[in-house]
């Protein structure tokens, strides 16, 4: 499965570039906007620490736009800025949801973790590491929650509390996506952020859920005894193969001499 989906992510982010590339063009300007340009004109540590925190808000609210715009892409869809701004009344609430956990999480890395540290005994290491768990339990978890609130809909609550059964139940997987986030990320340090960037993040995680959601499709119904047995991944992702194909370098680049 894991294989798979990496090859279902690179295409569908291929099939997509220039939808990510318009989506990752608005996480640049709202760092720019709220992050980079209050220090520059001088606004002073406080002002800047209050545009800090708006801005990750701000882009929280984004990355949900985007979140729920790709959801679509996962489903072999187009998409656009038309599908995106019309899931605003939908994404705003699980973006400041998620902005604010993107603060919690920047504040103990920031500040608690090494406050705790500067402790220098027993209890402040016991209590740093307690931290760094718990806020890496978060981050793994997260990576389920928009993806979840775009495809199925319902309360922050809900969501949240499947991210978390999720978690638990791929953790092998978890930290595997969360790796290929993080190598996606450094590898658009190249290419700007402009791809695949945020807005790649926000598309492998939808082709995550997507295909993590076929495995408890398959145990619903099923007599408890079966739900033992391993999980048919080649026979689930039978249909998804045969839509996403076969992919070559020449196709990918000159599609029309595909067959030539």
């Amino acid at each position: 499965m894991t294989g798979f989906f990496i090859k279902k992510a690179f295409f569908d982010g291929w099939d997509n570039l220039f939808a990510l590339v318009a989506f990752n063009a608005g996480y640049l300007l709202l760092a720019l906007v709220f992050i980079v340009v209050p220090p520059v004109l001088g606004a002073g540590d406080a002002l800047s620490l209050i545009a800090l925190c708006l801005g990750v808000l701000a882009l929280g609210v984004w990355h949900s736009l985007t979140a729920y715009a790709v959801d679509g892409i996962a489903d072999y869809k187009s998409t656009g800025f038309q599908e995106f701004f019309s899931r605003i009344g939908e994404a705003w609430k699980p973006g400041i949801a998620f902005g604010l956990l993107c603060l919690l999480v920047i504040f103990s890395f920031m500040v608690g973790i090494p406050f705790y540290l500067g402790m220098k005994s027993f209890i402040g290491l016991f209590l740093a590491s307690l931290l760094f768990w718990v806020n890496l339990t978060l981050v793994l978890a997260s990576q389920y929650f928009l993806p979840l609130a775009a495809r199925r809909g319902g309360s922050l609550r809900r969501n949240a509390r499947v991210a978390f059964t999720l978690l638990l139940d791929n953790l092998g997987f978890s930290f595997f996506l969360l790796l290929y986030n993080t190598v996606t990320l450094v590898l658009s340090v190249a290419l700007a952020f402009l791809a695949p960037g945020f807005a790649g993040l926000a598309l492998a995680s939808a082709d995550a859920v997507k295909l993590r959601l076929k495995k408890y499709n398959w145990l619903e119904g099923k007599d408890p005894s079966m739900r033992k047995q391993r999980v048919p991944w080649v026979e689930l992702l039978e249909e998804e193969k045969d839509l996403v194909g076969e992919r070559t370098l020449k196709g990918m680049i000159f599609p029309w001499k595909e067959g030539k």
